[in-house]
């Protein structure tokens, strides 16, 4: 188990007898569960969380830090930072590593001692909130010490329940805050409504409609504590509101069974306590009944709970048995964990869920049953997240994930596909039709429980939605116009890639028609490409690229999505060959990796600009559309060069530190990036059913794989000196060309590399040896 501590190791030892913790040592854990810190990416720009998640569970149990009135700013999406002294309490639904904030959902702390406050206060003003010591956590586990109570909080999570244990000081009384006003970004007027009751077997049940990023989201709760309570208070805060049998904020007791509004605060009481206290909380998206249900639906009490979930993330993890360093393994491991969080499950224990039509709707889609899942961050995991969960996560759940997406599309009140969705509810944000690749990968490789056909049409009527993001006039000029529509570069290559995905699709179900026309539509990437600058650019409605340009700009709104020139000018990844073709070959390709690489940006400023980080030149590992980009020196023959550019990546760009992570996770992407790239091998263009070879950074990996095959990659000699790759075999077999099939690795066997100090300058230097490309290589 990694631990990671703040101070004073003596009290954490005093407060809670009994919870066993291992020391962290210099020798590799034995299990993958224990290789997991989930400290890693809590500091500079990761935006994970330390706390409490079950494999793709609905509750993310974690601490939200004290942050003052910057609360809602970038840097706190997950809610938390690592730095931060000080804990407002434990909420229980986070994003892991987004570009955004949002959620924090009912927020409890606890409180000792006569006085009760019901305000967090900040550096002047007492109030709940505590500095902390002693931060622990594992995978589905946290633990810390609020020193201001003197308590030790502990949490742990199922799949759609969240359990608290607190150990209170001896004889003090002992009560817990219930926050129905926190939420992490501090929209105005952010509560729409709030409600609170207690039920006749003393469930505590509640909900709140939140004005957020995705609005208006409904979320409902289910309580159930492990002490009997002695007194509760509801209160509401809001100014000026008095409710009937209620003195007014503050003024004494409240003994109202249930109370409604827009800025609620609970106060439970449980006098002296001689064991620790437990809260075990369910959410639901349909309604209270189905908090208590989904409560039922867990059964066991905190340890039952924390063991169960130890062993579902120790399942899940163990799909890769890796044998790396010690840092290494940490990283690689973590970052599997990182890309198990989410797409999170949505629906309740009985099937139903709530859908972007905010209607309930039961688990079935066209006769087939699965399990709703949201929080779909599409324009990151489309690349290399999704891709990596159709190899190491079984073929039901993919299928539930596709399942969602399509079932999004037909609850949307727009007919289209999920672009970045949560909590049931979408977003609208960033670019393209992403849906789009990971329903066509998934059917592509064969994943069983899908309708493809019926998925097709969902992906179609996406690709066809004119008023979407310049669609419009994408489909009429071949291009989307910068005088129309902001980030046109952008979208015109992103919609383009996507509709290839939906032509290969359309070819392996027989039609022909929908197939010729988006082949068609996935060479538009051309008509915004500027053959005289080597840049892909915006266009204006009149055919004229809009001047002036700087190929090193990033603003947002501007020609480009979190990017620039330097990066969307390769974004093509399904015709690499045709844009070889454009920048004058091979050489004059390397020659351009090679200057977005080297790339002095001394008298660049980038600020402004919250995404971009990880810079190496202009290549930005921090944000997504960079991702691919070390990969193509194997589209042009220079295989070696991939290699020498990854090694350059992984050292700057990771580390198993809580500032570990160089930019946003972005629910996986970014960790998932890292697996496939320690593997050896990573999906460029996702729909192709391939990977592109790169090289590895484990010594082992054994890979079980849904169908139950086992897939070994071994790298032999393989050390910081022997970063490059002189000999590939497959099945003891050379290997000669610079890619795998996706079927060869679901056959099963071994894929094993022979490193060396130097570089091999005729390992699949050929064109035949070369990844896939749309319109082939040459002239």
């Amino acid at each position: 188990m990694i631990l990671t501590r703040i101070a004073r190791p003596v009290l954490l030892a005093a407060l809670i007898a009994g919870t066993a913790l291992s020391a962290q040592t210099s020798e590799a854990p034995s299990a993958p569960v224990d290789a997991v810190d989930p400290f890693i990416g809590t500091s500079g720009e990761g935006h994970t969380f330390p706390g409490a998640v079950a494999p793709f569970g609905m509750v993310q149990l974690s601490p939200d830090t004290h942050v003052g009135p910057a609360r809602q700013t970038y840097n706190w999406a997950a809610g938390y930072r690592h730095e931060d002294p000080v804990i407002l309490g434990f909420s229980h639904t986070h994003f892991s590593g987004a570009g955004h904030s949002d959620l924090g959902d009912f927020l409890v702390m606890p409180v000792s001692g006569d006085s009760v406050p019901l305000e967090a206060g900040d550096d002047k003003t007492p109030g709940f909130r505590s500095h902390k010591a002693d931060e622990v956590a594992s995978a589905g586990y946290y633990a810390v010490t609020l020193t201001d109570p003197g308590v030790r909080a502990e949490m742990t999570a199922g799949t759609r329940v969240g359990v608290h244990r607190y150990a209170f000081p001896t004889g003090k009384a002992a009560h817990l805050l219930l926050d129905l006003r926190s939420i992490i970004y501090d929209y105005p007027g952010k509560i729409l409504w709030s409600s609170i009751r207690i039920r006749p077997d003393g469930t505590i049940t509640g909900s709140r409609e939140v004005r957020g990023w995705a609005t208006p989201r409904r979320i409902f709760f289910a309580i159930r504590f492990s002490a009997p309570l002695t007194g509760h208070r509801f209160v509401s805060t809001e100014k000026d509101i008095l409710y009937k049998g209620f003195k007014g904020p503050g003024r004494g007791p409240e003994t109202l069974d249930s109370l409604s509004g827009r800025a609620l605060v609970a106060q439970f009481d449980f006098g002296t306590l001689t064991k620790p206290l437990e809260a075990k909380v369910a959410l639901s998206g349909v309604d209270e009944d189905g908090a208590i249900a989904n409560l039922a639906s867990e059964p066991g009490d905190f340890d039952a709970i924390r063991a169960k979930t130890r062993t579902a993330w120790n399942d899940a993890l163990g799909a890769v048995k890796i044998d790396a360093p010690k840092p290494m393994r940490t990283n690689v491991y973590t970052a599997l964990y990182h890309s198990l969080m989410a797409p999170s499950v949505w629906s309740d224990a009985d099937g139903r869920w709530r859908g972007p039509d905010d209607q309930v709707h039961a688990g079935m889609l066209d006769g087939r049953g699965f399990t709703m899942h949201s929080t779909f961050s599409l324009w990151d995991t489309f690349r290399a997240e999704h891709p990596l969960l159709t190899l190491i996560q079984p073929e039901a759940k993919n299928a539930d994930f596709v399942n969602s997406l399509v079932a999004g599309q037909k609850t949307s009140p727009f007919g289209i596909l999920p672009v970045w969705q949560f909590g049931g509810k979408e977003t609208w944000t960033m670019i393209g039709y992403h849906a789009v690749p990971v329903i066509a990968d998934a059917c592509l490789k064969g994943i069983r429980g899908i309708d493809c056909a019926a998925a097709l049409k969902a992906m179609v009527a996406s690709a066809d939605y004119a008023p979407y993001g310049g669609l419009g006039d994408y489909m009429k000029l071949g291009y989307v116009p910068i005088d129309h529509e902001p980030e046109a570069a952008s979208k015109t290559v992103e919609y383009a890639y996507d509709d290839w995905t939906i032509a290969r699709l359309a070819r392996q179900l027989g039609d022909t028609a929908t197939a010729e026309r988006f082949e068609k539509r996935a060479q538009y990437w051309r008509n915004s490409f500027d053959a005289k600058t080597g840049f892909l650019r915006a266009r204006k409605t009149d055919g004229s690229f809009r001047t002036p340009f700087d190929p090193t700009a990033i603003n947002y709104g501007s020609d480009y999505t979190e990017g620039n020139a330097w990066q969307y000018s390769w974004f093509m990844p399904h015709d690499q060959g045709g844009l070889f073709r454009l920048l004058g070959g091979d050489t004059k390709t390397v020659a351009k990796l090679d200057a977005m690489f080297d790339y002095d940006n001394s008298k660049i400023d980038y600020s402004h600009a919250e995404d971009i980080s990880g810079l190496i030149g202009q290549y930005i590992h921090g944000n997504e559309p960079s991702h691919h980009v070390a990969y193509l020196y194997s589209y042009a023959g220079q295989p070696w060069r991939t290699q020498e550019r990854l090694k350059q990546i992984v050292d700057s760009q990771y580390k198993p530190t809580p500032d570990g992570l160089a930019g946003n996770d972005d629910l996986g992407q970014m960790s998932a990036w890292l697996v496939f790239t320690a593997l050896g091998f990573y999906p460029v263009a996702p729909g192709s059913n391939e990977y592109v070879i790169g090289r590895p950074f484990v010594d082992r990996a054994d890979m079980t794989l849904p169908n139950g095959q086992r897939f070994t990659v071994i790298a032999d000699g393989l050390s910081d000196a022997n970063r490059y790759v002189g000999q590939v075999t497959l099945n003891g077999k050379p290997l000669e060309r610079g890619y795998i099939t996706d079927a060869e690795i679901r056959a099963g066997g071994e894929l094993r590399f022979t490193m060396q100090a130097s570089p091999n300058k005729t390992w699949a230097t050929g064109v035949k040896a070369r990844p896939f490309s749309m319109t082939g290589y040459g002239k």
